[in-house]
């Protein structure tokens, strides 16, 4: 039954997410916010099980074209009709522990509250990451409603929150990435957005500026940030991020290239 569809009675509690070809881990994420009284999905335009598996799972979903990451993510917030609005990544779940510390959360919020955080936690590569600069990525997605707006273009949306923001200490669940070509995909993709934001000269110490910098990421995640305490999967982390930092640089300085044609 979709939850949304009472249209007289104001949820307490809604959720608020975006979709693109999420079938192998929406309903994970439904599963977890059974706890909420609305789930708002806009989609993209999912060519997979996405919208269907949604449906089912109660969610009341609307179909809009990609608009970019912030401008999307604020369609979902204003579509919600909660009085509170947790906004969520199709590769998250909440865990039980959190679940219960959101709704004791709102229950006794001061007015003067616009929102919460909390911490997230990663899973990659069959293992929760601790280290690296990966924990505790905390994320303010828990907003009053009329108090938040996401902001930001390319890779950079925030949600900005009116009023004081109280943190939460139970952990959002991250999913993060399907595998190694997964993560790889992403960063080819946010290296590109990166340079296209950039206005860089074609000058070949830019690029040995991004190597530098490159090697300085690989030591912050594997051994300031003690990444290498994760394992393997933390010495991925580190080398795939020394990558992007390379990749974002050298695609800029490409980009310098071109202008010069």
């Amino acid at each position: 039954m979709d939850r949304y569809s009472n249209p007289d009675k104001i949820p307490l509690l809604s959720v608020a997410v975006i979709t693109k070809n999420e079938e192998d881990r929406i309903g994970r994420l439904l599963k977890s916010v059974s706890f909420c009284d609305e789930v708002v999905v806009i989609d993209s335009g999912s060519s997979d099980g996405t919208v269907e598996i949604c449906r089912r799972g109660g969610a009341h979903v609307i179909h809009h074209d990609w608009m970019g990451y912030a401008a999307q993510k604020q369609l979902a917030l204003e579509t919600a009709r909660g009085q509170w609005i947790l906004n969520l990544d199709a590769d998250e779940a909440v865990s039980k522990e959190l679940a219960e510390e959101i709704l004791q959360a709102i229950g006794v919020a001061d007015p003067g509250v616009g929102g919460f955080s909390m911490p997230r936690l990663s899973r990659y590569l069959n293992k929760w990451i601790r280290h690296g600069g990966w924990y505790p990525d905390r994320k303010v997605r828990l907003v009053r409603k009329g108090r938040g707006r996401w902001v930001g273009h390319g890779l950079h949306e925030k949600l900005e929150v009116e009023g004081s923001i109280t943190e939460l200490k139970h952990t959002l669940l991250h999913y993060v990435y399907r595998g190694i070509s997964d993560q790889l995909r992403t960063i080819n993709q946010f290296s590109t957005l990166f340079a296209d934001e950039r206005r860089t000269p074609a000058s070949w110490g830019y690029v040995v500026w991004g190597l530098f910098h490159a090697v300085g990421k690989f030591l912050e995640c594997a051994i300031w940030k003690l990444g290498l305490l994760d394992g393997l999967p933390g010495l991925v982390i580190a080398v795939n991020s020394s990558f992007y930092v390379f990749s974002k640089h050298a695609k800029a300085w490409e980009k310098g290239l071109r202008e010069e044609e």
